[in-house]
C-alpha cells in the first residue's frame, strides 16, 4: 500500500538539524483499518477499503452497517499479492518514513461567495480616468453578435472554496504509528479528513533537530536573577 488516511490536527513549526526553521502540519493517522478487499478475480481490479475513526455511537441507519466514520477505497496494482486481512490495523510507520514525498488530497476550506478579484486574482479596471466604480469589476464577459452569448465556464463572481484539492509533494517530516509531520501545509481546516499517498523519496532530506534530555532540562530551570 502507498495511501492512507489521516486527519488534520493543527499547524506549528520544526526545526531541522541544520538550524533552517520549517512549518509543519500535524495530522493524525492512527485508526487505519482495511474493511474490505478488492481482487481482480471477482471484482476485476486490486484495492483495499478503509475504515477510518469508529462512530462514537455505532447505531447506524440499515443502509449503512460501517462502524467507521469514513470509508475509503484505495487502489492497488493488479495482481498484487501483498494485500492486508480484514480487521487488520494499517500504521504509518509501515508505509511513510521520514523523507518521503506525499500528495495530500482534501476538501478546501470553504469562502462563500466571493467576486473574481478574489476567486481568480483578476487585476481589476483603472482607478482614474472616470473609472471610481470599476476597480473591481469582472471586465467584459462575452462577445457581441457572435456568439452573442456568454461562454459556458466563464471566470465569474460565484461560490469559492469547498473543493476537492491536492498539494503534491509535501515531505513527511517525522512518523510514528499514531501521528505524521509534514512539511508544509494542506487543505482544509482543523479535523479535515485527508488521503496521504506515497509518490517518491526526497535524497536530500534533513532530518528534524531531537532536544536531549538535558537540553530539555536546562530549558525547564527557571532564570535567575541576581539579588540586589
Amino acid at each position: 500500500m502507498n495511501s492512507i488516511l489521516a486527519k488534520k490536527i493543527d499547524q506549528g513549526q520544526k526545526f531541522l538539524e541544520n538550524g533552517a526553521r520549517i512549518p509543519v502540519t500535524k495530522l493524525s493517522v492512527g485508526g487505519n483499518v482495511a474493511v474490505r478487499l478488492k481482487t481482480l478475480e471477482k471484482d476485476s481490479y486490486s484495492a483495499v477499503q478503509l475504515g477510518f475513526e469508529k462512530r462514537i455511537k455505532p447505531r447506524v441507519p440499515k443502509s449503512n452497517k460501517s462502524t467507521f466514520q469514513f470509508l475509503r477505497e484505495v487502489r492497488m496494482a493488479d495482481g498484487t499479492t501483498d494485500l492486508p486481512s480484514i480487521g487488520d490495523a494499517i500504521k504509518a510507520s509501515q508505509i511513510f518514513k521520514p523523507g518521503d514525498i506525499v500528495n495530500v488530497t482534501g476538501i478546501s476550506k470553504g469562502k462563500g461567495y466571493a467576486g473574481g478579484v478574489k476567486r481568480y486574482h483578476f487585476k481589476g479596471g483603472p482607478r482614474t480616468h472616470g473609472q471610481s466604480d470599476r476597480e473591481r469589476a469582472p471586465g467584459a464577459i462575452g462577445s457581441n453578435t457572435t456568439p452573442g452569448r456568454v461562454y459556458k465556464g466563464k471566470r465569474m463572481a460565484g461560490r469559492m472554496g469547498h473543493d476537492q484539492v491536492t498539494v503534491k509533494n509535501l515531505q513527511v517530516a517525522f512518523v510514528d504509528d499514531n501521528y505524521i509531520l509534514v512539511k508544509g501545509l494542506v487543505p482544509g481546516g482543523r479535523n479535515n479528513l485527508l488521503m496521504l499517498k506515497k509518490v517518491g523519496e526526497d535524497k536530500k532530506f534533513i532530518p528534524l533537530y531531537q532536544e536531549t534530555k538535558e537540553e530539555a532540562l536546562k530549558s525547564k530551570e527557571p532564570a535567575k536573577t541576581d539579588a540586589k
